[in-house]
């Protein structure tokens, strides 16, 4: 069995597609690619599919990452240009590795986003930031299943910076997409000024995600943009103490094919009894 790593994009009006929207695209994209997918057991066997930490509906995203299992050895990229074409505009398949570490969930323990503020002056918003970085803690709400929880959104802040200007392309446009150019329009350019928020969070329990923050910065400064924000999520891996950076999550993959280690799958076999 070959387990192979995608990274793939919600972009422009794909950003509104919920989770298992994006599941049923992909299954159909399997199935029009032909992939030799490995399946489940039992009464209702499905796909082996492994998705990790997908980005809430409504918030676009650069790097959501998931793996497949196939009964059949396939050239990762030759995989992945085939399941691009089987996917909607916008859900962009960018990157695919064979699996040769174990633990991809484990490494991804922190995001980098970005929040567009529309109608919000870039001083207001680095005065809210400041308020928000100098906090020890600031308590939000979120209705969750049991009713409404209450929690800090400020220890799971690694940092956060506010800038202004007009947002560009994004930034993993041109990476392995047939999509990008139709599917940019919600997430930039703008030629109006706005604030732009980069925010790095930590994965804890409970999640800290965008909205929360925002929802902070109105506690502590009385920042209410008056239209929604446009949130992209940029990128999520290791959280590297040291220099506050997010790290690619399928390097190791990548450097473990060069030192010629073998796959999860090949390991596996090899200590299995004869």
């Amino acid at each position: 069995m070959q387990r192979i790593r995608l990274r793939y994009t919600k972009r422009g009006r794909l950003r509104f597609t919920s989770h298992r929207d994006f599941q049923r695209a992909f299954e159909r994209a399997l199935r029009r690619a032909e992939v030799p997918m490995a399946y489940s057991a039992g009464f209702t066997p499905h796909p082996k599919v492994s998705y990790a930490n997908a980005a809430p509906t409504g918030t676009g995203s650069e790097a959501e990452y998931l793996e497949i299992a196939l009964t059949a050895e396939r050239d990762p990229d030759k995989l992945r240009e085939l399941l691009d074409e089987s996917m909607p505009v916008g859900l962009d398949i960018v990157d695919a590795v064979v699996a040769r570490t174990s633990g991809l969930a484990d490494r991804l323990t922190a995001s980098v986003w970005e929040l567009r503020l529309d109608g919000v002056a870039p001083e207001d918003a680095e005065r809210a930031v400041a308020a928000f970085n100098a906090a020890e803690s600031v308590e939000v709400q979120r209705m969750a299943k049991n009713g409404m929880r209450t929690f800090d959104a400020r220890s799971a802040v690694a940092s956060l910076e506010a800038t202004s200007g007009t947002i560009g392309p994004q930034p993993a446009a041109s990476v392995g997409s047939t999509g990008a150019a139709e599917a940019a329009p919600l997430n930039g350019p703008t030629d109006q000024a706005c604030a732009i928020l980069r925010l790095v969070v930590r994965h804890v329990t409970p999640a800290v995600r965008p909205d929360d923050v925002l929802s902070g910065l109105r506690a502590v400064a009385d920042l209410a943009p008056p239209v929604a924000a446009a949130v992209t999520r940029l990128a999520q891996g290791l959280f590297d103490e040291e220099t506050g950076t997010v790290t690619d999550p399928l390097a190791p993959d990548r450097e473990a094919a060069v030192t010629g280690n073998p796959t999860v799958a090949e390991a596996a076999a090899a200590k299995a009894p004869a």
